[in-house]
């Protein structure tokens, strides 16, 4: 998860809502990735959506079957989309999303009857990463 963090400061250090995410497969980093959504003008630039495309590209394969996935927000809807269609194994989360989450906070679609794909889902809050995220919006709202 502290990659994860270093990867969602470059997002903030580039005016990006700071998410990070992080690829593992085996004990090895794969791929990891920060939000790029204004840098890249694509609504998804997320970090778990980039995170995912550049492991898959590593691997060579759109499946990630044995892989965990280190995000340091809740992932909305369409970032689970794409965690489920990957096959992720393990999904670490580490701060929940209560507006837009997707896996525990606002709604549990990876355990739904719309997905066929066993995810594990863990969450244990980051308070350094929740401190990042407050500061981000507050400093936002000064503006």
């Amino acid at each position: 998860m502290n990659m994860a963090i270093r990867e969602a400061i470059k997002a903030y250090k580039l005016g990006e809502v700071p998410v990070g995410a992080v690829v593992v497969k085996d004990g090895e980093v794969i791929s990891k990735a920060f939000n790029e959504t204004i840098t890249m003008i694509d609504a998804s630039g997320h970090a778990e959506m980039l995170a995912i495309r550049r492991a898959c590209e590593k691997l060579e394969n759109y499946r990630l079957t044995g892989c965990d996935l280190y995000v340091t927000l809740e992932p909305c809807m369409m970032c689970l989309g794409a965690i489920l269609e990957a096959r992720i194994k393990n999904l670490y989360i580490g701060l929940l999303d209560y507006k837009k989450g997707a896996c525990i906070s606002k709604m549990q679609l990876h355990n739904s009857s719309l997905s066929y794909h066993k995810l594990n889902v863990f969450y244990e809050e980051s308070k350094i990463y929740k401190f990042l995220l407050q500061n981000f919006f507050k400093t936002l709202r000064n503006k």
